[in-house]
């Protein structure tokens, strides 16, 4: 049986504007808790707060056109997507800033702190799943779904549509690919 959120999603994907108004109530905790674990992994004294976060990625959720929404994991699956590039476009406006972006140039002296090494890990991160989905789309949607969504062995499972020892597997060999790609890059 269909739980109320799926069903809700479904209403939703079939043009039913007041399952849009019912979803924000539904979903609203669970987007903070995801915002949550992904600022966890951010910079002390990072701009966004997991309400601005879970606010963009809502309106970006609700922007979506045609989407068939399968479930509550894909819902989740996709938020923690949108979340991850609200953050690794902002990582990239911050150090595009640290290199003087568009601002007066200041003497040497007087130059702040070159751009923070997590925003810099956020970009090669996010490149690093990038060149994974070239090569094996799967196992990158998988550490997008456990990583930046937080979702369990067994939701990821059910997410992507395999077994769960499939997702254990997978994620111990895309950690250690993503690892060895981050430190060849630095």
């Amino acid at each position: 049986m269909e739980d109320d959120l799926t069903i809700l999603l479904k209403e939703w994907s079939g043009g039913n504007k007041a399952a849009l108004d019912k979803l924000l109530p539904a979903v609203y905790s669970e987007l903070r808790r995801l915002a949550g674990h992904y600022l966890r992994h951010e910079r002390p004294g990072h701009t966004f707060q997991a309400t601005d976060l879970v606010h963009e990625a809502y309106v970006r959720l609700i922007d979506q056109q045609r989407v068939d929404w399968q479930n509550r994991a894909h819902f989740y699956g996709v938020a923690a997507q949108m979340m991850r590039r609200i953050l690794v476009d902002h990582a990239r406006r911050h150090i595009s800033e640290k290199r003087g972006g568009g601002q007066p140039h200041l003497r040497l002296d007087e130059a702040i702190e070159a751009p923070s090494k997590l925003h810099r890990e956020v970009v090669a991160l996010d490149e690093a799943l990038t060149r994974l989905a070239e090569i094996d789309p799967r196992k990158s949607r998988m550490v997008e779904f456990r990583f930046f969504g937080g979702l369990s062995v067994e939701e990821t499972a059910a997410a992507l549509g395999i077994a769960p020892a499939t997702v254990m597997r997978d994620w111990a060999l895309a950690r250690a690919w993503l690892m060895r790609e981050m430190d060849a890059k630095n």
